[in-house]
């Protein structure tokens, strides 16, 4: 089980890296938004109307507040949202056919028909499929074995068809098979309703639920708890449910009343308990309860201590509990009776460790699996619990790679799933044999137009930062292109925020790139958790400014080995990673060719300021609470909205979404207002605000299309040969 956290600011899937609804309010926006472009290309100039905050005795003077409209319904914002879309297009006219050939390029090499791997759960197979010229996945099933009738049991298709933007956020079955809940959102801003499918009549239930953020079904198949969200998107109160009765009488069954913490509930892979969760990002607090006795009361395993986290996995008469506890920075295994779980009743199984950082644990009938990273590459370390003194790892062919579980249903299954990829090896699904440590390869994502892996090369280098830190750099090239002359463009990313790492993955889109002669890059800065705890902690808070300065040394060292050479990097990062774009951009604007800013957390200052946005207080952990001084002036140090200046600036492309909860689209637009009133350059400066939220278009080839915009940016500025290869 990977330990809790909502990651605010983050994106599941932002735009290059690779939740009731109100459907009537979001056509009436569509239908202000994106009007025709203007007559020649001139760009917007946005209003100034000063707006006056005193903090700590300090006044600032905002002249752009009045873009922060959370109706997004007031005509001036509109329009200037629209004037800055429509210069947008009239900036990239000239490029729409090669926007169009490399959409196509794109599509060319995704099997557009196609078929996920099923997971066995209970006497049913699950898994999804794609088919050609469908925006969304339909969600399918077979009982018994895999040559059995398919059976539909969600066309997302179908019931997407009447909204611009249509997402799934999670699906939940219930114990008997019978019944599907899933959550959906139509706009964007994360807002999601429940619904519950019967799949023996087909017909939907009356049992609906809005601002749902996670459900967990007893074994009774007719009881579930919930979690609700506040106004500001926080999860807040979890109620017990029991399938047709009226939502209104729903019990209260735990309310977290700290701004600071949020709630979730999952049932154990045992199917023996529901827990029930509240934590922030450093907190944690968990409950339990007997899924076979629904009615019955939630037991605590630990009150919370402030930075203690603790995460329970269930088997027989224990709980395997993953924590920080005393010290273990690193994190260690605990085991607990079932009969009382208290801490003072816990015995160490896996003792912490200083350099190896435990990620994640699973527990079977027979094996417990620990996910680790030791120096930054992870790990997989099997127990067989049967015999305890018969320990091994997983070895894996290639030595940069990203390995995660994989939908691993069965309690007591005798094979762990796995999704393996590299930045060369395309997305793979694997079932490794527990028992006699063998690899069955079950699928690997086929990349359509003759793809070789033998024609690129990946590789880890690492750079130097500041304080002596030698920061992690992943490179992927095509070899036949290569040349370590300084005269390749660059693509280098990084998140750097939340202790998420960032990981090397295939994305086949991603040989658009590649196959142009951009080395991509990859770097693992401070603020993730690629090499521990230890490096998120010293890219956090009071250390924020590391992760900055970590990606600068990153990109000096790619120019000081001659991978490239200044002003051929195009630097790229969403939500916290566009906080770090925005920020080095700012910083080193002489090393940039482009700055790809998505879904930017850029107005940092402003946003901790103001308690009643989403997330504002459950990331004073993060970033840490501008109403005390010094955090006040950290911030404000090194916050790209505050920190533009009378300078020239590189090629920039800012990207958000209107229905964004996350970041709200008033930060890009704002950063955009402030640089075109102050850079002395003559460079392209784009704003695109899409009709979507944090993730981008909620369809497969929308999303697409987003990308080949951006990616057609690039080429254009850097006069990068616009012509596409031919697609096979």
């Amino acid at each position: 089980m990977l330990r809790k956290q909502v990651i605010f600011w983050s994106g599941l899937v932002l735009l290059l890296g690779c939740s009731g609804p109100d459907h009537s309010r979001h056509e009436a926006h569509s239908a202000q938004m994106i009007t025709a472009p203007l007559e020649g290309p001139q760009p917007p100039i946005a209003m100034v109307k000063p707006h006056k905050t005193v903090v700590h005795g300090i006044t600032m003077v905002d002249d752009y507040y009045w873009l922060k409209d959370r109706t997004r319904s007031k005509s001036e914002v509109l329009e200037y949202l629209n004037a800055e879309n429509a210069y947008t297009l009239e900036m990239m006219k000239h490029t729409a056919a090669v926007q169009e050939n490399l959409f196509k390029e794109m599509i060319g090499r995704i099997k557009e028909t196609d078929l996920a791997v099923p997971a066995r759960r209970g006497d049913y197979y699950y898994y999804t499929r794609t088919e050609q010229g469908k925006q969304y996945s339909i969600f399918c099933r077979k009982k018994g074995h895999l040559e059995a009738a398919e059976e539909i049991i969600l066309d997302v298709n179908k019931i997407a068809v009447d909204y611009d933007y249509f997402s799934i956020g999670s699906t939940f079955i219930s114990p008997d098979h019978r019944y599907m809940a899933y959550t959906y959102d139509t706009t964007g801003e994360e807002i999601y309703s429940l619904a519950i499918k019967d799949l023996t009549s087909g017909g939907l239930l009356g049992d609906t639920v809005e601002n749902i953020s996670s459900l967990a079904w007893a074994n009774d198949n007719k009881t579930f708890f919930y979690c609700i969200d506040n106004d500001a998107s926080r999860s807040y109160k979890v109620f017990r449910h029991v399938l047709g009765t009226d939502r209104e009488n729903d019990e209260l069954v735990f309310h977290e009343q700290d701004e600071g913490y949020y709630v979730w509930v999952e049932r154990t892979k045992s199917e023996a308990f529901i827990i029930l969760g509240s934590g922030s990002s450093k907190t944690s607090e968990i409950r339990y309860l007997d899924a076979n006795t629904p009615a019955g009361d939630f037991k605590l395993i630990h009150a919370r201590e402030q930075g203690m986290e603790y995460y329970p996995v269930h088997r027989g008469a224990e709980f395997f509990i993953l924590t920080n506890a005393d010290g273990a920075r690193n994190y260690k295994v605990m085991t607990a009776p079932v009969s009382g779980p208290v801490k003072s009743n816990w015995t160490e199984f896996i003792p912490a460790h200083e350099h190896i950082f435990v990620s994640e644990i699973d527990v079977l009938q027979d094996y417990f699996i620990m996910f680790e990273r030791d120096q930054g590459l992870q790990k997989i370390r099997i127990r067989d619990l049967r015999e305890p003194d018969k320990e091994h790892y997983v070895h894996f062919p290639e030595p940069i790679y990203t390995v995660m579980a994989h939908n691993n249903f069965e309690f007591n299954a005798r094979k762990f799933r796995l999704h393996y990829t590299s930045l060369i090896t395309p997305d793979s699904v694997y079932d490794y044999d527990l028992e006699n440590r063998t690899v069955e390869v079950l699928k690997q994502e086929e990349v359509l137009g003759g793809y070789d892996p033998a024609e690129y090369q990946s590789e880890r280098t690492f750079a130097t930062a500041a304080d002596g830190t030698k920061v992690p750099i992943s490179l992927v090239y095509k070899k036949s292109l290569f040349r370590k002359d300084g005269s390749q463009p660059l693509f280098l990313e990084s998140y750097g925020a939340y202790g998420i790492s960032s990981d090397p993955y295939f994305y086949s889109i991603r040989l658009s790139l590649l196959d142009r002669g951009f080395i991509y890059a990859i770097a693992h800065i401070r603020g993730g958790r690629e090499l521990g705890e230890i490096w998120y902690e010293q890219g956090r808070m009071l250390h924020k400014k590391n992760t900055f300065t970590d990606f600068i040394a990153c990109a000096e060292h790619l120019c000081s080995e001659r991978y490239t050479a200044p002003k051929k990097i195009v630097i790229y990062g969403g939500s916290a990673g566009g906080l770090l774009i925005g920020a080095v951009t700012n910083m080193r604007p002489d090393l940039i060719a482009v700055s790809l800013v998505d879904v930017p957390f850029v107005d940092v200052l402003n946003t901790m300021l103001d308690p009643t946005l989403p997330a504002t207080v459950t990331e004073y952990e993060e970033w840490g609470n501008p109403t005390i001084k010094e955090y006040f002036d950290y911030i404000k140090s090194y916050c790209p909205y505050q920190n533009v200046e009378a300078k020239d600036y590189p090629h920039m492309l800012l990207m958000g979404g209107f229905y964004d909860p996350r970041v709200q689209y008033w930060e890009p637009a704002k950063l955009t207002a402030k640089l075109r009133a102050m850079k002395t350059d003559a460079n392209k400066l784009l704003l695109k605000i899409n009709m979507s939220g944090h993730g981008g278009a909620s369809g497969r080839y929308d999303f697409i299309k987003e990308i080949a915009f951006a990616y057609t940016f690039v080429f254009d500025v850097m006069k990068i040969p616009l012509t596409t290869p031919e697609v096979q």
